[in-house]
């Protein structure tokens, strides 16, 4: 029997340390939510979930930017839509005011219609979003993706010819001949603006399939990154309840282990 070396008591001690540290981990673990509570657990897996959330991050961003591309879109369609509706009444005023039964009071009045629409026409050409020139004949570049793809939307020019033409000062429908006039320009505008609204479809459509899929991916870089740091709460608990018990039975055999030496007393009596 040994007196200055307790082996049991440091096997012991040794065993209760390790179950407390478990026990620790696991009570940090339930807290947190995270299996990553230290950067020692799981230095790999750390360096994976940083990297993971930074795409995350990006990819938010840059869904971000196309959703706000998609409402620059819709809001260039809302107003070619009613500059369409102003197109189409200029027309209608041109063709009734061919009408030979129609007094010069009449057509006056036409042409005063006629050009209010045509001043709303022009100032829509002025129309920004946040700052940025809705109808400019330079073409915008949105960032699609994290890693700085890009998609470059198709301008609309509401200074272009066809527009120009029908809004010009020189048209006057008050006389048949310049009704007629008009009217061949307002068709043209008709036709380009047909052209315009197309193209903007096909911008949001585009910027939509860029949001569905950046929408896919922000899923699956969140599913990768919550298998690596988020606590598997009913596995972490049975872990838990083992160590807490490792660490009872622990503190009781190192009690009992510094007690055993007591018994050399008894050979001493």
């Amino acid at each position: 029997m040994i007196i200055n070396t307790n082996i049991a008591a440091e096997t012991s001690a040794t065993n209760l340390a390790n179950s407390t540290s478990m026990l620790n981990q696991a009570l940090a673990a339930l807290s947190s939510g995270s299996k990553l509570t230290s950067a020692s657990i799981d230095p790999a897996g750390l360096a994976e979930s940083i990297g993971l959330t930074a795409d995350m991050n990006r990819d938010a961003a840059a869904a971000n930017n196309v959703t706000n591309a998609i409402s620059f879109s819709q809001t260039q369609d809302g107003t070619l839509q009613n500059i369409g509706s102003a197109l189409d009444q200029m027309s209608s005023l041109a063709v009734e005011a061919q009408d030979v039964t129609k007094s010069t009071a009449d057509k006056t009045d036409y042409q005063a219609e006629f050009a209010t629409l045509q001043a709303y026409i022009s100032s829509a050409a002025g129309q920004q979003f946040n700052g940025v020139s809705l109808f400019s004949a330079t073409s915008v570049s949105v960032t699609t993706d994290g890693d700085g793809g890009a998609f470059t939307m198709t301008s609309i020019n509401l200074n272009a010819t066809a527009y120009t033409n029908a809004t010009s000062n020189s048209l006057n429908i008050t006389t048949s001949t310049g009704a007629t006039a008009a009217l061949a320009k307002v068709e043209a505008a008709i036709t380009q603006l047909s052209s315009d609204r197309a193209t903007v479809g096909a911008n949001e459509a585009r910027l939509t399939t860029n949001s569905s899929e950046l929408s896919v991916l922000q899923n699956n870089l969140s599913a990768a990154t919550s298998a690596i740091t988020d606590v598997d709460v009913a596995t972490e608990s049975t872990l838990f309840a083992k160590y807490q018990i490792l660490v009872q039975a622990g503190t009781s055999m190192l009690a009992q282990a510094n007690a055993n030496p007591q018994s050399v007393l008894k050979l001493l009596s």
